[in-house]
């Protein structure tokens, strides 16, 4: 059998990012909106940095305007809540997203239900949550989204597939789960308590692996020629005093036996940023009653 075929989500993402800018430049002409997205960070965190200014770079590049406010760690959840406040209220400002994770003094749940639910282009607060398990329209997680659009490149139409999603967590596990019955999937949802784990991944026709756990999904457990969309980012150490970044599966064994599968990294990451810009443009059109462009 063949090798798997390595969806590339490099290409891919730069792809979506092309058809968000040419969004953007259409609704700067017919309606001369520029959307402007807010990224706030609260405290020193190396990885956070990273990600907020790649944010940055990326929102500019696709022509909108990107707002940053970097708060110290010893920020009070008064003065965060304080300043999403303000946000909600800046009729320039169309997405908020604050980075996490937040300081320990800082509860994450209270941040998230303060921020406008039409702001949310995280997708994080329970109003969009419910939204999407009730099959409304909904601003979605982006990492979720961005797994579907990259499984939807091997196989448009995902209806009627047997898919298993490996982890459950909020982010990434139950509304990718809603994006697959979205998808009219049969959808199985996976974890560390799953009796016969690797049975259960094997039935799969698409695996979603995100728990957190490098390496864990060997290639015996993913049936011949299935898509393989791998979320997980874990550093390993090398064997040399340095590291390097793997998924939760075992990119090497599965990729002997699926039909196509993403590689960590330059798979589901590079996709998350994406489809923020997709969201906050989604987000400006709908704020103002507008039809969102095609993306």
């Amino acid at each position: 059998m063949a090798e798997a075929r390595i969806i590339d989500g490099k290409t891919i993402a730069a792809e979506l990012r092309g058809r968000v800018a040419a969004a953007v430049t259409e609704l700067n002409k017919i309606h001369k909106l520029q959307p402007g997205l807010a990224v706030v960070l609260v405290g020193e965190d190396p990885a956070s940095h990273v990600y907020v200014a790649s944010k940055a770079k990326h929102t500019m590049e696709a022509g909108m305007r990107s707002i940053e406010h970097r708060l110290p760690a010893d920020t009070s959840e008064a003065q965060l809540l304080a300043l999403i406040a303000h946000l909600n209220d800046d009729p320039d400002i169309d997405g908020i997203l604050v980075q996490l994770p937040l300081p320990k003094h800082i509860d994450s749940n209270k941040v998230i239900e303060a921020i406008n639910p039409a702001k949310d282009v995280d997708g994080f607060h329970p109003i969009n949550v419910g939204r999407l398990a009730t099959g409304e329209r909904a601003l979605v997680p982006c990492t979720p989204l961005g797994s579907i659009i990259l499984a939807k490149t091997v196989r448009p139409d995902l209806n009627g597939l047997e898919a298993v999603v490996v982890g459950r967590s909020n982010i990434v596990g139950k509304p990718v789960t809603q994006l697959l019955l979205r998808e009219n999937c049969t959808v199985t949802i996976a974890h560390s308590r799953t009796r016969d784990l690797p049975g259960v991944v094997r039935r799969a026709d698409l695996v979603i692996a995100a728990v957190g756990q490098p390496q864990m999904v060997k290639g015996d457990w993913i049936k011949p020629g299935a898509i393989v969309i791998d979320v997980g980012i874990n550093r390993i150490p090398k064997g040399d005093g340095k590291t390097r970044l793997v998924g939760d599966v075992d990119f090497d064994s599965a990729k002997a036996v699926a039909g196509a599968i993403t590689p960590v990294p330059g798979g589901v990451g590079l996709m998350t940023v994406a489809c923020l810009l997709r969201n906050t443009v989604e987000a400006a059109c709908i704020l103002r009653g507008l039809t969102v462009p095609a993306m």
